[in-house]
């Protein structure tokens, strides 16, 4: 099918908007991006400049404003969107909009049926159980009485007594949140009911849906995914792998994640770690069929340190460690960007391969490059960058929108993500050393209100985790 005709215009910003251009470059595509006025200086409107000129480059008030959005998609004559990930990335309501508008567009990305299914967290669930696909213990379905919330943690606090363990914890979760927002952890029977109370406020406020999900909190898991690319059509179906997101902030925002999710006969698991890998990835396969799923997607698992595995959640959409799974990949025995298939999927290419025809090899390693400071619990760090750069290698992608050759002001208005890094080594003690000399090489020096000393990252955290990937 000839998808060139298409212009896409892309609401997003940063390293996704870039890669997004690049994509759109690779399959004959024209685009047209948007920048508020904190990203004038960004790589993103730069990149734009370089590929398309200034006519391809938008400014708008904000990126979360869909009018704007839909204002730029006509005066751009755009036949498809691209949301990236965050902002209207799995908003069902903004990717109907897209496709129902008196000038219907293309939404890249899932349908927006499908996003609205698999968004809710505790439909998830129920289409997980009617599958026999393990989840967490807990609710399943929206719960809004306090009354039937108590009773629910309840039986889950007596539960991990009986279990052995001492002190229980209980997740307390805005059934339609995401990407970490909206969770708390109570430990404390006694205090559940303001918990829940402040949950349920929380989820009306920011997601206009105050039904909670009460789970049982598992300590010591590992985070793990699995990558799933399906047709336009919703029946054919195929995964790229498994991917572990362990290596996480005090709020539960990933910073490194690696490709393949285990190393089975090289790091000595208490389970057939190859066995769980099979296991989460034909699970959701199985979902993916059972839902229709039709672009681009991934399935969160919760790995217990007795390999008992736990659908967490399904992301609806593109997701930051895409690249670490396509460094691992071929289709055909050639390389596979997983940003071009989705673009190519969501305009109505056929898929065009099986699962026969994808192999991996090697280990890949994504750092997520962040101005924070890690031991005051993450906080994001304003201030401007002075030097920023690397040795390149050939076993080294960075993507970001930090411009090299000038100084940059870090915009606060976002998160304070400057780059991602991807390492690919043969196995994994060569990656962790790869990555580590990646680490070693970089240079980030910033200042806030002209102190070097105020500034801070992430890179020595990265570094210390390094050397515990993929162990429990």
């Amino acid at each position: 099918m000839n998808i060139d005709h298409h212009k896409v215009l892309i609401a997003n910003r940063g390293e996704i908007a870039m890669r997004v251009m690049g994509a759109c470059r690779r399959l004959g595509l024209d685009f047209v991006c948007v920048s508020t006025a904190e990203d004038k200086d960004s790589g993103h409107v730069r990149f734009a400049r370089e590929l398309a000129g200034d006519s391809a480059i938008y400014t708008i008030t904000s990126y979360l404003d869909a009018n704007e959005i839909f204002a730029v998609a006509d005066a751009s004559e755009a036949t498809a969107v691209h949301p990236g990930y965050g902002f209207f990335a799995e908003d069902f309501r903004f990717a109907r909009r897209v496709v129902r508008r008196d000038r219907p567009m293309e939404f890249i990305g899932p349908s927006w049926w499908v996003i609205r299914d698999l968004g809710d967290k505790i439909n998830t669930k129920r289409i997980a159980r009617s599958l026999g696909v393990p989840t967490v213990p807990g609710s399943d379905r929206p719960v809004y009485s306090e009354i039937e919330a108590e009773e629910i943690a309840s039986s889950l606090f007596d539960f991990q007594i009986s279990q052995g363990i001492a002190d229980g914890v209980v997740m307390v979760k805005a059934s339609a949140g995401g990407g970490g927002m909206g969770i708390e952890e109570v430990g404390d029977f006694d205090e559940f009911r303001s918990v829940f109370r402040r949950i349920r406020n929380y989820a009306k406020r920011n997601f206009g849906d105050e039904g909670v999900l009460i789970e049982q909190r598992i300590f010591d898991f590992n985070h793990l995914e699995v990558q799933v690319v399906s047709e336009r059509s919703g029946k054919r179906h195929v995964h790229f792998g498994t991917r572990n997101c362990s290596v996480q902030s005090t709020g539960k925002q990933k910073r490194i994640e690696v490709a393949p999710g285990f190393a089975p006969g090289v790091i000595p698991y208490t389970f057939d770690a190859a066995r769980v890998l099979e296991e989460i990835t034909q699970h959701s396969l199985s979902m993916a069929r059972e839902s229709g799923y039709d672009n681009v997607g991934t399935w969160e698992w919760i790995i217990t340190p007795m390999g008992e595995p736990f659908l967490m959640e399904v992301n609806t959409r593109i997701q930051v460690e895409n690249g670490v799974s396509a460094v691992i990949s071929r289709v055909n025995g050639e390389p596979v960007d997983i940003i071009t298939e989705q673009i190519r999927l969501a305009l109505g290419a056929p898929l065009g391969y099986g699962q026969d025809s994808i192999e991996t090899a090697g280990v890949g390693i994504e750092y997520r490059i962040v101005a924070e400071n890690t031991a005051n619990r993450f906080t994001p760090c304003a201030g401007r960058i002075k030097r920023f750069e690397w040795n390149a290698h050939e076993w080294l992608d960075v993507y970001t929108q930090v411009p090299l050759d000038c100084e940059y002001e870090i915009p606060m208005e976002f998160d304070p993500n400057l780059a991602l890094a991807i390492v690919w080594g043969k196995d994994l003690d060569e990656v962790k050393a790869r990555g580590l000399q990646f680490l070693n090489e970089l240079v980030l020096e910033g200042e806030v209100g002209g102190k070097a000393e105020s500034f801070f990252n992430n890179i020595s955290y990265l570094k210390d985790k390094t050397t515990q990937l993929l162990e429990f």
